[in-house]
This record gives C-alpha cells, sequence and structure tokens, in this order.
C-alpha cells in the first residue's frame, strides 16, 4: 500500500503520518530527508526525532538517493518529505529524474509506504524561474505519486480529508496526532 499524505506547513502532516505508521506491524522505518544546514532546520530535525523516539523504528538519514537506501523487506517505511528530497536531488548535485522510479523500488522493498509533500503551490506568488521550475517539477512528482498511490489524504487543519482511497484507519481521533 502507497499513502500519500499532504497539506500545508505546520499542518499535522508529519505527527499524522506517524500516527498512521504506528498502526502496522512489524519493522518500520523512517527515511529523513532533510539535510541539515543551519541552526532551524537542525531544530527541526532534532524535533521530528523527539516526536517519532517512541515509534521504534529504525531511521535512516538519506537526502539523496533514496532508491539505495537499505530498508526491511516487506517492512513499512515512512518517507519525509518529498520537498526536501526534490531540493537536495536539484540543488545538490543528484539526479532529480531518479525520484520516482527510487520510490518505485521503495514501494516493491516495502509492504507499506508513506510519501509525506508540502503544498507550497498556495501563496499566489511569482518565484524566480529556478524556483518555479523546483515547484513545477514537485507538482509532477506529486500528481504521479498520488496516481501510483493507493490513498491520498490532505491534511487540513489537522483534519484529514482522503483524496483518494479509503483510510480503513476511521476510528483515529484528530486529537491523537494534532501536532
Amino acid at each position: 500500500m502507497i499513502m500519500l499524505i499532504t497539506g500545508g506547513s505546520g499542518c499535522g502532516k508529519s505527527s499524522f503520518a506517524e500516527q498512521m505508521l504506528s498502526l502496522y506491524p512489524g519493522e518500520r522505518c523512517y527515511i529523513a530527508t532533510m539535510q541539515v544546514a543551519d541552526a532551524e532546520s537542525e531544530k527541526r530535525v532534532q524535533r521530528h526525532r523527539a516526536q517519532r523516539s517512541h515509534l521504534n523504528m529504525i531511521t535512516l538519514e538519506c537526502p539523496r538517493n533514496i532508491g539505495s537506501c537499505q530498508i526491511p523487506k516487506d517492512g513499512t517505511v515512512l518517507l519525509e518529505d518529498l520537498p526536501n528530497l526534490l531540493a537536495n536531488e536539484m540543488f545538490g548535485g543528484g539526479h532529480p529524474e531518479h525520484i520516482l522510479s527510487d520510490i518505485q523500488k521503495l514501494a516493491n522493498r516495502s509492504r507499506h509506504l508513506f510519501i509525506v509533500t508540502n503544498d507550497v503551490f498556495s501563496d499566489g506568488i511569482t518565484y524566480s524561474e529556478e524556483t518555479m521550475l523546483y515547484m513545477k517539477t514537485l507538482s509532477r512528482l506529486d500528481a504521479d505519486i498520488a496516481e501510483m498511490a493507493d490513498v491520498a489524504v490532505e491534511l487540513v487543519y489537522s483534519i484529514p480529508i482522503v483524496l483518494k482511497g479509503t483510510l480503513k484507519e476511521q476510528t483515529i481521533c484528530r486529537k491523537e496526532f494534532v501536532r
């Protein structure tokens, strides 16, 4: 099963994804794509580590080339997050054209794959050509992954809105995953 989880900044995507991950038995793996570049990103990484410390999972720091991650066979994997991965691949000497096939590799090796992305398209601002290319590429990736996903969910004010498929975990109370 592949689940794509999207929403705006600070809407509870990470907490929701981690809650979903915790519902599935077996080995769990968290693929962290954030490349620590400054004190602010270090704080975010520390917050996310503390937030998921109780989930009993392997954490793999992998800012690029996620297809090479050694994930547990038939485990449950959380990829956090697609926008960071794309930025690392596009602007850090990677290969953004391999992201979709790398995600397919992860999906083929895992039983459940949760992918967190971000809605960066709602502000209506025109950015530089380079940033607009990044946003267009992210939009295409999001659409392609949503097409391959079994379930797509948007978090709005920490409320999951199912865009595709169904959540069998309908009993989850919103308060359980609010940041």
